[in-house]
């Protein structure tokens, strides 16, 4: 069997899989809503009580071992090679998020994020600078396949705190599955050591990013879970409405109000 059968065989089953994990979770989903209170499915967080668990093991292990890390990154690599790095991973991203857009049917947007990130990875050396934001060229947020299929009309559907990942819904853990394989560490390396070693970088990268951050959070929020919660689900409706969520809840979904 040629190469390219084998890519196609192996790009069918994933997506295969993917489909089934959706389902499934949907399913579990919809019957562990049904016998949530409704208080707890209004505020959209029927798991809370696992959900604060996971939150509190994270909050852990970020205290213990990642923070203490990107602390030590911090000191010891200059900034402008941490800017760097931050460009190459998010040039990646540009390209999925050009990918994104076209499947929102957004074409212009789409190509204009493609040729940004066709401009940065040739004049750009690979994304390590960012030589299309200096020519003015425009970047669009952020587009992940969650954001898609919201886009489309498939509800959140309940809150979920995962391991180590942190805030998520069960839409956007099940797209997880797609986002992964096009992130920026699974599409620079393909060898298992060079790809995990990619991770931990983006980790510690964004993780210095978000000191400052994470400093006026633990002084300001009295429950640091129901403020973290409340912005995600905000931030997320308000990518999915290309910022201008509307007011009510049961709105339609995006692409039936685009051009209204």
């Amino acid at each position: 069997m040629s190469a390219g059968k084998i890519s196609a065989l192996q790009a069918s089953r994933r997506a295969r899989s993917a489909l089934m994990a959706l389902l499934a979770l949907l399913a579990l989903g919809l019957s562990g809503c049904a016998s949530m209170p409704e208080g707890a499915l209004a505020r959209g967080d029927p798991w809370e009580r696992m959900n604060r668990q996971v939150f509190s093991f994270n909050e852990a292990v970020d205290e213990a071992a990642i923070k203490p890390a990107a602390l030590v990154y911090q000191s010891l690599v200059p900034g402008v090679v941490r800017t760097g790095v931050s460009n190459v991973f998010g040039n990646v991203g540009d390209a999925w998020t050009s990918a994104n857009l076209l499947l929102q049917a957004k074409p212009k947007q789409s190509l204009d994020m493609g040729f940004r990130t066709l401009v940065n990875s040739v004049l750009g050396l690979g994304g390590l600078f960012d030589v299309a934001d200096e020519m003015g060229m425009e970047r669009f947020a952020s587009e992940d396949f969650g954001q898609t299929l919201g886009y489309w009309g498939l509800k959140s559907g309940p809150y979920l705190v995962l391991p180590l990942l942190g805030p998520s819904t069960l839409r956007d853990t099940t797209a997880m599955l797609l986002d992964v394989q096009d992130s920026g560490a699974s599409v620079l390396w393909k060898e298992p050591r060079d790809r995990n070693g990619a991770s931990v970088l983006q980790l510690l990268n964004t993780r210095v990013r978000l000191l400052n951050a994470g400093r006026v959070l633990d002084q300001i929020a009295l429950d640091k879970y129901v403020l973290l919660r409340d912005a995600f689900l905000a931030r997320r409706r308000s990518l999915i409405y290309d910022g201008e969520p509307p007011d009510e809840e049961s709105a339609p979904a995006p692409y039936k109000s685009r051009g209204r």
